[in-house]
Protein backbone atom coordinates (compact mmCIF):
# COMPACT_ATOMS: atom_id res chain seq x y z
CA UNK A 1 0.00 0.00 0.00
CA UNK A 2 1.56 3.37 -1.00
CA UNK A 3 1.23 6.06 1.28
CA UNK A 4 1.42 9.86 1.11
CA UNK A 5 1.52 11.45 4.57
CA UNK A 6 0.36 15.29 4.67
CA UNK A 7 0.63 17.74 8.07
CA UNK A 8 2.07 21.05 8.01
CA UNK A 9 4.03 19.95 11.23
CA UNK A 10 6.94 17.67 10.11
CA UNK A 11 7.09 16.36 13.60
CA UNK A 12 3.95 14.94 12.75
CA UNK A 13 4.74 13.60 9.90
CA UNK A 14 8.07 12.21 10.79
CA UNK A 15 6.10 10.30 13.67
CA UNK A 16 2.99 9.39 11.37
CA UNK A 17 5.83 8.07 8.90
CA UNK A 18 7.48 5.82 11.92
CA UNK A 19 4.58 3.92 12.23
CA UNK A 20 3.95 3.28 8.94
CA UNK A 21 7.02 1.70 8.21
CA UNK A 22 5.96 -0.48 11.19
CA UNK A 23 3.17 -1.97 8.84
CA UNK A 24 3.41 -4.91 6.82
CA UNK A 25 3.05 -3.93 3.14
CA UNK A 26 2.42 -0.28 3.38
CA UNK A 27 5.21 2.53 2.38
CA UNK A 28 4.93 5.65 2.22
CA UNK A 29 6.19 7.18 -1.30
CA UNK A 30 5.83 10.77 -0.73
CA UNK A 31 4.63 13.56 1.68
CA UNK A 32 3.42 17.21 2.07
CA UNK A 33 3.15 20.31 4.07
CA UNK A 34 -0.72 21.42 3.03
CA UNK A 35 -2.96 20.55 0.93
CA UNK A 36 -2.13 22.12 -2.23
CA UNK A 37 1.23 20.29 -2.27
CA UNK A 38 -0.70 16.94 -1.44
CA UNK A 39 -2.21 17.48 -4.66
CA UNK A 40 0.24 17.72 -6.68
CA UNK A 41 2.33 14.88 -4.82
CA UNK A 42 -0.86 12.60 -5.46
CA UNK A 43 -0.45 13.16 -8.95
CA UNK A 44 2.76 12.54 -9.26
CA UNK A 45 3.56 9.29 -6.93
CA UNK A 46 -0.46 7.98 -6.99
CA UNK A 47 -0.54 7.19 -3.02
CA UNK A 48 -3.27 4.28 -2.68
CA UNK A 49 -3.86 6.19 0.56
CA UNK A 50 -3.80 10.03 2.23
CA UNK A 51 -2.91 10.30 5.70
CA UNK A 52 -4.09 14.26 5.95
CA UNK A 53 -4.05 16.49 8.39
CA UNK A 54 -7.13 19.36 8.46
CA UNK A 55 -5.66 22.73 9.63
CA UNK A 56 -2.91 23.42 7.00
CA UNK A 57 -2.05 26.76 5.69
CA UNK A 58 -2.86 27.65 1.89
CA UNK A 59 -5.06 24.54 1.80
CA UNK A 60 -6.51 23.00 4.50
CA UNK A 61 -7.13 18.95 4.19
CA UNK A 62 -11.36 19.16 3.58
CA UNK A 63 -11.04 21.11 0.59
CA UNK A 64 -7.77 18.79 -0.59
CA UNK A 65 -10.00 16.07 0.00
CA UNK A 66 -12.81 17.44 -2.47
CA UNK A 67 -9.80 18.06 -4.86
CA UNK A 68 -8.40 14.94 -4.62
CA UNK A 69 -11.79 13.03 -5.33
CA UNK A 70 -11.63 14.54 -8.45
CA UNK A 71 -8.87 12.43 -9.79
CA UNK A 72 -9.05 9.36 -12.30
CA UNK A 73 -7.85 7.22 -9.48
CA UNK A 74 -8.59 9.16 -6.27
CA UNK A 75 -6.85 7.82 -3.30
CA UNK A 76 -8.34 7.06 -0.21
CA UNK A 77 -8.29 9.74 2.21
CA UNK A 78 -8.03 9.10 6.26
CA UNK A 79 -7.70 12.48 8.24
CA UNK A 80 -4.88 12.35 11.14
CA UNK A 81 -6.17 15.44 13.03
CA UNK A 82 -6.93 16.83 16.36
CA UNK A 83 -9.92 18.49 16.32
CA UNK A 84 -12.57 16.15 16.19
CA UNK A 85 -15.42 18.47 15.79
CA UNK A 86 -14.82 17.87 11.70
CA UNK A 87 -15.65 14.11 12.03
CA UNK A 88 -19.19 14.19 10.50
CA UNK A 89 -17.30 16.78 7.41
CA UNK A 90 -14.53 14.04 7.01
CA UNK A 91 -17.22 11.40 5.53
CA UNK A 92 -18.83 14.21 3.25
CA UNK A 93 -15.54 14.21 1.45
CA UNK A 94 -15.56 10.54 1.16
CA UNK A 95 -12.56 9.76 3.82
CA UNK A 96 -12.11 6.13 4.87
CA UNK A 97 -11.25 7.01 8.57
CA UNK A 98 -10.70 9.64 11.64
CA UNK A 99 -7.86 9.16 13.93
CA UNK A 100 -7.28 11.83 16.50
CA UNK A 101 -3.51 12.67 17.55
CA UNK A 102 -1.36 11.36 18.64
CA UNK A 103 -2.36 8.21 16.33
CA UNK A 104 -1.32 4.99 17.94
CA UNK A 105 -0.22 1.97 15.91
CA UNK A 106 -3.10 0.13 16.35
CA UNK A 107 -5.55 2.47 14.99
CA UNK A 108 -3.81 3.52 11.92
CA UNK A 109 -3.16 -0.12 10.83
CA UNK A 110 -6.94 -0.87 11.14
CA UNK A 111 -8.12 2.26 9.25
CA UNK A 112 -5.10 1.24 6.36
CA UNK A 113 -7.05 -2.20 6.61
CA UNK A 114 -10.37 -0.62 6.19
CA UNK A 115 -8.99 1.65 3.39
CA UNK A 116 -7.42 -1.27 1.61
CA UNK A 117 -10.44 -3.44 1.61
CA UNK A 118 -13.01 -0.37 0.11
CA UNK A 119 -13.60 0.20 -3.57
CA UNK A 120 -14.14 3.70 -5.03
CA UNK A 121 -17.65 2.88 -5.16
CA UNK A 122 -18.11 1.99 -1.66
CA UNK A 123 -16.30 4.94 -0.42
CA UNK A 124 -18.97 7.00 -2.24
CA UNK A 125 -21.60 5.33 -0.52
CA UNK A 126 -20.38 5.80 2.52
CA UNK A 127 -20.60 9.12 1.53
CA UNK A 128 -24.30 9.16 0.28
CA UNK A 129 -25.04 7.49 3.45
CA UNK A 130 -24.13 10.06 5.82
CA UNK A 131 -24.86 13.24 3.62
CA UNK A 132 -25.35 14.62 0.07
CA UNK A 133 -24.26 18.15 1.33
CA UNK A 134 -20.76 19.20 -0.55
CA UNK A 135 -18.12 20.53 1.49
CA UNK A 136 -17.47 24.46 0.89
CA UNK A 137 -14.04 25.05 -0.92
CA UNK A 138 -11.94 27.54 0.60
CA UNK A 139 -10.19 28.65 -2.12
CA UNK A 140 -9.74 26.92 -5.18
CA UNK A 141 -11.38 25.77 -8.32
CA UNK A 142 -10.33 22.46 -9.81
CA UNK A 143 -10.33 20.98 -13.40
CA UNK A 144 -9.43 17.87 -14.72
CA UNK A 145 -6.94 19.10 -17.82
CA UNK A 146 -4.86 16.95 -20.56
CA UNK A 147 -2.19 18.09 -17.23
CA UNK A 148 -3.81 16.17 -14.63
CA UNK A 149 -6.17 18.36 -11.71
CA UNK A 150 -5.35 22.03 -12.09
CA UNK A 151 -6.11 24.23 -9.49
CA UNK A 152 -6.83 28.01 -9.93
CA UNK A 153 -7.44 30.15 -7.15
CA UNK A 154 -11.07 31.57 -6.42
CA UNK A 155 -9.36 35.16 -6.17
CA UNK A 156 -7.82 34.59 -9.49
CA UNK A 157 -11.21 34.04 -11.49
CA UNK A 158 -12.67 36.62 -13.63
CA UNK A 159 -15.43 34.87 -14.67
CA UNK A 160 -17.60 31.65 -15.13
CA UNK A 161 -19.40 30.90 -18.46
CA UNK A 162 -22.20 28.48 -19.19
CA UNK A 163 -21.94 26.46 -21.72
CA UNK A 164 -24.83 23.55 -22.30
CA UNK A 165 -23.30 20.89 -19.78
CA UNK A 166 -20.13 22.61 -18.63
CA UNK A 167 -18.80 25.61 -17.25
CA UNK A 168 -15.35 27.77 -18.78
CA UNK A 169 -13.45 29.40 -15.75
CA UNK A 170 -11.62 32.64 -16.79
CA UNK A 171 -8.73 33.62 -14.90
CA UNK A 172 -5.27 35.11 -15.44
CA UNK A 173 -3.55 32.49 -17.35
CA UNK A 174 -6.14 31.07 -19.61
CA UNK A 175 -9.29 29.29 -19.16
CA UNK A 176 -10.31 25.72 -18.13
CA UNK A 177 -13.49 23.44 -18.17
CA UNK A 178 -15.46 22.33 -14.99
CA UNK A 179 -18.36 19.65 -14.87
CA UNK A 180 -20.53 22.05 -12.53
CA UNK A 181 -23.40 24.50 -12.84
CA UNK A 182 -23.34 28.21 -12.40
CA UNK A 183 -26.36 27.62 -10.01
CA UNK A 184 -24.00 25.89 -7.74
CA UNK A 185 -20.91 28.08 -8.28
CA UNK A 186 -23.46 31.10 -7.46
CA UNK A 187 -24.34 29.59 -4.17
CA UNK A 188 -20.88 28.48 -2.92
CA UNK A 189 -19.22 31.50 -4.34
CA UNK A 190 -22.04 34.01 -3.96
CA UNK A 191 -20.44 36.59 -1.89
CA UNK A 192 -17.45 37.17 -4.41
CA UNK A 193 -18.92 36.25 -7.67
CA UNK A 194 -22.13 38.45 -9.23
CA UNK A 195 -24.36 37.09 -11.90
CA UNK A 196 -24.86 39.43 -15.15
CA UNK A 197 -26.80 37.01 -17.58
CA UNK A 198 -28.05 33.50 -16.67
CA UNK A 199 -25.57 32.04 -18.28
CA UNK A 200 -22.10 34.29 -16.81
CA UNK A 201 -21.00 34.76 -13.22
CA UNK A 202 -18.02 37.64 -12.53
CA UNK A 203 -16.02 38.50 -10.07
CA UNK A 204 -16.84 41.59 -8.03
CA UNK A 205 -12.86 42.81 -7.71
CA UNK A 206 -12.38 42.55 -11.24
CA UNK A 207 -15.16 45.10 -11.96
CA UNK A 208 -14.29 48.16 -13.91
CA UNK A 209 -17.90 49.18 -14.76
CA UNK A 210 -20.65 48.63 -16.49
CA UNK A 211 -21.34 50.34 -20.53
CA UNK A 212 -23.75 50.44 -23.24
CA UNK A 213 -23.05 48.78 -26.21
CA UNK A 214 -23.75 50.21 -29.90
CA UNK A 215 -26.63 47.11 -30.31
CA UNK A 216 -28.52 48.81 -27.13
CA UNK A 217 -27.60 46.46 -24.62
CA UNK A 218 -24.87 46.58 -21.84
CA UNK A 219 -22.03 45.23 -20.97
CA UNK A 220 -19.55 45.17 -18.29
CA UNK A 221 -15.86 45.62 -18.05
CA UNK A 222 -13.60 43.52 -16.05
CA UNK A 223 -10.01 44.21 -15.28
CA UNK A 224 -7.43 41.62 -17.22
CA UNK A 225 -10.31 40.66 -19.30
CA UNK A 226 -10.43 42.05 -23.41
CA UNK A 227 -13.71 41.48 -23.99
CA UNK A 228 -17.14 42.71 -22.73
CA UNK A 229 -19.26 40.24 -21.33
CA UNK A 230 -23.28 40.56 -22.18
CA UNK A 231 -25.51 41.99 -19.39
CA UNK A 232 -29.15 40.49 -19.53
CA UNK A 233 -31.80 43.32 -19.15
CA UNK A 234 -33.17 41.53 -16.26
CA UNK A 235 -29.56 42.00 -14.51
CA UNK A 236 -28.90 45.47 -15.22
CA UNK A 237 -30.88 47.26 -12.36
CA UNK A 238 -28.94 44.45 -9.90
CA UNK A 239 -26.04 45.19 -11.00
CA UNK A 240 -25.83 48.17 -10.96
CA UNK A 241 -26.70 48.07 -7.15
CA UNK A 242 -23.98 45.77 -6.61
CA UNK A 243 -21.78 48.68 -8.40
CA UNK A 244 -22.95 51.41 -6.02
CA UNK A 245 -22.39 50.03 -3.50
CA UNK A 246 -18.64 49.07 -3.97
Amino acid sequence: MRVLVCDDEQLARDRLKRLVDKIEHAEVVAEAANGREAIIEAQSCKPDVVLMDIRMPEMDGMEAAEHLGKMDNPPAVIFCTAYDEHALQAFRVHAVDYLLKPVNAADLTTALTKAKTLNRVQLAEISDEVSEDKPRRRGHISARTHRGLELVPVEDVRYFLADQKYVTVCFSEGEVLIDETLKELETEFGDQFVRIHRNALVALRYIEGMEMATAGHHQVRLRGVDERLTVSRRHVAGLRRVLQSL
